[in-house]
């Protein structure tokens, strides 16, 4: 008996004002995200082979990715979104990353919080390490915004999208972040 068939999705690549991001999507919401990287490849090769649950075919984004591509373009030149509206598809975590990831999705551009935040208000004060892990798992950056969780002491550490904390620090930039991107007395 051969194993039963994976379910299809589709991904595209599009072009931002950071350079050429993709993502991955199916009938129910967004499955991933991805940032650019200096080779074109990387990214295409990230966006329909790392996933392990679906099957994911480059295809033309329809009306409604269309718009979230819009969306995140817009974003990404700095016509500020929250991308809250952006669904997200089903079932994709397991519970606690959804509660990382649920009040990850709430900070506001321009808002961070810290990891130990985070954690007292998904209920495990003292988790700060295993937010951190969550978010480093997070497979659609910028709609769940992981780069506006930092350290106690706002320091910038890990970012797992291509180009780590530079990535991260650039995000901060564009999403006017006090602290970040503004010149310096000295």
């Amino acid at each position: 008996m051969s194993a039963p068939a994976r379910p299809q999705a589709s991904a595209t690549l599009f072009d931002t004002a950071i350079g050429t991001c993709a993502i991955a999507w199916s009938a129910t919401g967004v499955l991933r995200f991805a940032f650019p990287e200096p080779d074109l490849e990387d990214v295409r090769d990230y966006i329909l082979h790392k996933h392990r649950l679906v099957d994911i075919q480059e295809t033309a984004p329809d009306a409604e990715i269309t718009r979230v591509i819009d969306g995140v373009r817009a974003h990404l030149a700095g016509n500020l979104d929250d991308l809250r509206w952006i669904p997200l598809a089903p079932n994709l975590f397991n519970d606690f990353d959804r509660a990382v990831y649920t009040v990850t999705r709430a900070i506001d551009p321009g808002h961070t919080l810290s990891y130990g935040t985070v954690a007292t208000r998904i209920g495990h004060p003292g988790g700060a390490q295993a937010v951190g892990q969550s978010l480093g798992r997070n497979p659609i950056p910028l709609i769940i915004p992981c780069h506006r969780v930092l350290a106690a002491d706002n320091a910038l550490t890990g970012f797992s999208a291509p180009g780590g904390i530079d990535t991260k620090v650039r995000l901060l930039e564009i999403e006017r972040t006090p602290g970040f991107g503004e010149p310096t007395l000295f």
